[in-house]
């Protein structure tokens, strides 16, 4: 008896999970007392095993058992003594998982905060925001529906595709918060402001969906549809501004407008005119790593570095998320690539400093590089073509290895 104790209280020691802790128990139980079949029944859970249960107790209240496929004396015995020690090391795994996770909520809700400080384009924040949710709920499917105002409808924003009907169903027709009978799916209006902006919706790909997982998916459809319903006022008035707010440049559509003109001289003086498209690399794992604060810092800083090498007449926009557009009139091919292999290589040897905006980080500067994607325009060329086959340049560095100038020729 005093051997098999020592043993079980090496398992209890080493435990770091329920999972862990029943693996280790299982074997434990089948090599001490012969037993086939091992499980732990919590009070609350949504998992029931049949057979001989022993109770587990927690201040004389019951808050689960352990379950074997058959009873001995010898294990009735041996659990007299030590089953508190087994409960002891349940509770405390389970506090410990509610304390993680607790962090974790606030964490996401904190990130989630600084989106809506920061950015402005739907694009750039719903694909964020899913990812945040995402990691914090590992066993669940996330999904974000954005209201489609023109056509009165929820459409699919994040991920790329649902081809969960029983979903598709639900997002039609919702007002309130839906929870479906076997509580594997739960869908939550997004309303800001009176407003509904759109519907978040998670489904389990194990166990039911438990209260307190409602309850953090309800506090975070609220922060998610104040950051959706500020997006959508910022790009109403965006739609009447030319900069971008982030970095200074021109945004999207007044970079449009200024390809149509730049394109249209080019084309009347008939005179040379690139375009380049550059991407920051891995900039996903920047801010996962080291937050959205610095992966700001790194735009701005990225900006500023392409503004200290373009001449006074070239021009600058940032084409959405961390892809920019750079403009060269009166620029051949030849030129157009020297610009770029020297803000390449200016960009890859600046340190920036993130001890500022990340002070709790134990990296206190990081490195970063960009790709880039050339082309000059030729005769009979849209103005679409001049950085769309920019792009496809920089797919191409991209997809080579990045760090590098790609020219496209055709």
């Amino acid at each position: 008896m005093l051997e098999k104790i020592e043993k079980l209280s090496k398992i209890l020691n080493e435990s770091y999970s329920e999972k862990s802790l029943i693996n280790s128990l299982k074997t434990f139980f089948a090599t001490s007392f012969g037993v086939e079949d091992f499980g732990i029944n919590i009070e609350n859970n949504s998992m029931s095993l049949a057979g001989f249960k022993y109770p587990l107790f927690k201040h004389k209240k019951v808050i689960g058992s352990l379950v074997f496929d058959k009873q001995t004396q010898e294990l009735e015995d041996f659990l007299k003594y030590t089953a508190p020690f087994i409960s002891l090391k349940i509770q405390n795994i389970i506090l410990t998982d509610k304390m993680q996770k607790n962090i974790g909520f606030h964490d996401t809700m904190k990130n989630i905060a600084k989106i809506i400080e920061t950015q402005y384009e739907l694009n750039y924040v719903v694909p964020i925001i899913g990812e945040m949710i995402d990691k914090f709920f590992p066993d669940y499917l996330i999904y974000i529906f954005l209201k489609d105002e023109n056509a009165g409808v929820n459409v699919l924003s994040w991920p790329s595709a649902c081809n969960d009907n029983k979903i598709l169903e639900i997002i039609t027709n919702i007002n309130t918060p839906i929870l479906t009978d076997d509580r594997k799916t739960f869908a939550v209006p997004l309303k800001s402001e009176g407003k509904e902006v759109g519907v978040l919706v998670a489904k389990s790909t194990n166990e039911g969906i438990t209260e307190k997982d409602i309850d953090y998916l309800s506090q975070l459809a609220v922060q998610i549809a104040t950051t959706i319903n500020r997006a959508n006022v910022y790009a109403e008035i965006l739609k009447h501004a030319t900069l971008d707010a982030l970095t200074g440049f021109y945004n999207r559509r007044q970079l449009e407008e200024r390809i149509k003109q730049e394109v249209s001289n080019a084309k009347r003086q008939n005179a040379p005119l690139c375009g380049i498209m550059t991407d920051v690399d891995f900039f996903k794992n920047v801010n996962d790593t080291y937050g959205h604060a610095v992966g700001d810092l790194v735009l701005k800083t990225i900006a500023k570095i392409i503004r200290g090498q373009l001449r006074e007449y070239d021009i600058a926009g940032r084409y959405g998320g961390e892809e920019f557009s750079i403009l060269l009139p009166f620029t051949k091919i030849d030129e157009a690539k020297m610009v770029a292999e020297r803000l390449r290589q200016t960009i890859e040897n600046r340190v920036i400093d993130i001890s500022k905006v990340n002070p709790e980080s134990e990296v206190k500067s990081i490195g970063i590089t960009i790709s880039l994607g050339i082309y000059e325009m030729k005769d009979g060329d849209s103005d679409e073509d001049l950085l769309k086959k920019a792009d496809k340049a920089l797919y191409q560095a991209k997809n080579t290895g990045r760090n590098k100038v790609v020219v496209q020729n055709e």
